[in-house]
């Protein structure tokens, strides 16, 4: 039986620079991918323009650059790729899988949130688009950094959107699409994304398209025990000195080997490639070292 080559990517969305967790989940993914001496590709979610930076993307790409994580081939966006998200959401449609919601946030308050049935006093002349999930539908999947994980997608998540109210495509269906269109084997992400994993498996089902495997690194928290992002305004990492913002991701992703100390960064991270050991990467979130408010990690201009 023929196995696929590794094929792993790294996917920020551009709403601001590109920060120590951040920084984090694209070495780690590029490590495993390395290791397996496979591809390593990025892609930049691009989706939702009222949540954008102007330039953003372009430099989250110049910093991955400078630390020496550059895509194997051509950058790919979301922003560009409507016509396959069209083409998905049609056959979901076509199936009876799919189906127009004009159910708001209040319609569905009562609910917690949760979509078990369309319960809006009106329609929408925009409603958003929903796949159904059967009452009973439970996924479970081996993830290499998490365990095992089990979810009951019709009671905690319900009938989730595939295209939103207001136009955008939502994450869910995107991140399906594009993952079978660029032949991604794993998965690798940070553990916020964890419970996104059984929908995205369910909807990979019904699209008959294949699952990659999974591994979904520990967050990064800083002092308050709160997750290090750009919602926090987290500093940029400084692409200008990037061995030690490397070297503190190396200890976050739970590595006992010492960081190697070479003459360049090409030789650093090939040595990291071969030094890295991917099963002691921890489950729990790692709180933020103090080396990150050092000026030589992080861009503090």
């Amino acid at each position: 039986m023929h196995l696929p080559s590794y094929r792993g990517r790294f996917a920020p969305s551009p709403t601001g620079p590109l920060h120590f967790g951040s920084l984090l989940a694209a070495f780690g993914s590029w490590l495993i991918a390395r290791q397996a001496g496979g591809k390593w590709l990025v892609r930049i979610e691009d989706l939702d323009p009222p949540r954008e930076v102007r330039g953003a993307a372009d430099e989250q790409l110049r910093t991955l650059e400078r630390f020496g994580l550059v895509s194997d081939e051509p950058v790919l966006r979301q922003g560009e790729r409507d016509a396959h998200y069209r083409q998905a959401l049609d056959r979901l449609l076509a199936s009876g899988d799919a189906f127009e919601c004009h159910c708001s946030r209040s319609d569905l308050a009562g609910s917690g949130g949760v979509h078990r049935a369309c319960v809006a006093g009106a329609r929408r002349a925009d409603p958003a688009i929903r796949l159904r999930v059967p009452d009973g539908t439970r996924i479970g999947f081996d993830d290499r950094v998490q365990g095992a994980v089990t979810q009951d997608v019709a009671r905690d998540v319900g009938d989730f959107v595939l295209r939103r109210a207001d136009g955008p495509w939502a994450y869910q269906l995107a991140v399906v699409v594009d993952d079978a269109a660029q032949g991604i084997t794993e998965v690798v992400r940070g553990a916020d994304l964890l419970d996104s994993t059984p929908r995205q498996i369910f909807l990979q089902r019904r699209l008959g398209l294949p699952t990659p495997r999974h591994a979904h690194l520990p967050l990064v928290l800083d002092a308050d025990g709160r997750k290090l992002s750009k919602s926090l305004a987290a500093m940029p990492v400084d692409g200008n000195n990037p061995l030690p913002a490397l070297r503190a991701a190396w200890l976050a992703l739970g590595q006992q080997q010492a960081w190697p100390a070479c003459d360049s960064l090409p030789m650093t991270l090939d040595a990291a490639v071969r030094a890295f050991e991917s099963d002691r990467i921890p489950p729990t979130p790692a709180t933020a070292l103090a080396a990150l408010h050092n000026a030589t990690v992080i861009d503090a201009a």
